[in-house]
């Protein structure tokens, strides 16, 4: 049996990620479980394209990643397996698999079909446990891709539009990607490009030069830093820098003085 992730705005308070746990132990008895999130805002598919980004190629080939948030549960939007680099996405069209698809393209693509899987009638509100759970667990206990449904090109699964950094001039424009728990502004700009002395600017705010950690700024003042998946980030020292400069996902980012 092999591992199945699972990432959803479901959140701790109710039982839907235990049901969807249970559909999966029922199916594939030895899968290992593992929690990425449940925590993502209701219905923010950017997130959790960015969380899946973060993670997925920690985990071994074979690796089920299932992905579940899906404000067009119930619509049009496909449901889908994808497979990738030698792991699975289960999860709807939406655009979660994005980034993804974006670093390492798509091998295979299979459109969900429940009348395959022998389940009992699939609850239009709750894909998750009745569709998605399902699919995870066959793939985990190795099952092929062709018994869920028919295959799809994997050219036309749904891409979110997320901008590239741009150079204007002098200035390299990017924007904030991701806000972290901690408040980090988290950015699309690689920190190799970008030299020890830049000035960045967020939200009208200038930072300074480069740190090498979070601890080498000054408490309540906002530090430059390239962070843990190499790309620039902008924090506040024992505090929130999107509290304190009020940006947000999407915010503009501003750094003169590239790397050469």
């Amino acid at each position: 049996m092999g591992i199945v992730t699972l990432t959803t705005d479901f959140g701790t308070a109710d039982g839907y990620v235990a049901e969807m746990k249970g559909v999966i132990a029922s199916r594939a008895p030895g899968a290992v479980l593992v929690d990425t999130t449940h925590e993502i805002a209701p219905g923010d598919v950017e997130a959790a394209a960015w969380i899946l980004d973060r993670v997925w190629d920690r985990f071994p080939n074979g690796t089920v990643h299932l992905v579940v948030v899906d404000p067009g549960v119930g619509s049009e939007r496909r449901a889908v397996a994808i497979r990738a680099a030698g792991r699975w996405f289960v999860g709807p069209d939406n655009g979660v698999a994005t980034r993804v698809l974006r670093r390492v393209g798509g091998e295979e693509a299979v459109f969900l079909d429940p009348d395959r899987d022998g389940a009992p009638p699939v609850s239009p509100t709750f894909h998750g446990r009745d569709l998605f759970a399902p699919a995870a667990a066959r793939l985990a206990a190795g099952d092929e891709a062709t018994g869920l449904g028919d295959p799809i090109d994997p050219k036309s699964l749904v891409r979110l539009e997320l901008p590239e950094p741009v150079q204007v001039g002098h200035v390299l424009r990017g924007r904030v990607e991701h806000v972290d728990r901690f408040g980090n502004l988290i950015t699309n700009i690689p920190g190799a490009r970008i030299a020890p002395t830049a000035l960045i600017e967020v939200a009208g705010t200038v930072v300074s030069g480069v740190r090498a950690a979070y601890a080498h700024g000054d408490p309540g003042r906002p530090v430059a830093v390239v962070g843990s998946g190499g790309m620039l980030e902008v924090s506040v020292r024992d505090g929130s820098a999107a509290a304190l400069l009020r940006a947000g996902r999407g915010t503009e980012v501003r750094v003169r003085a590239e790397r050469d």
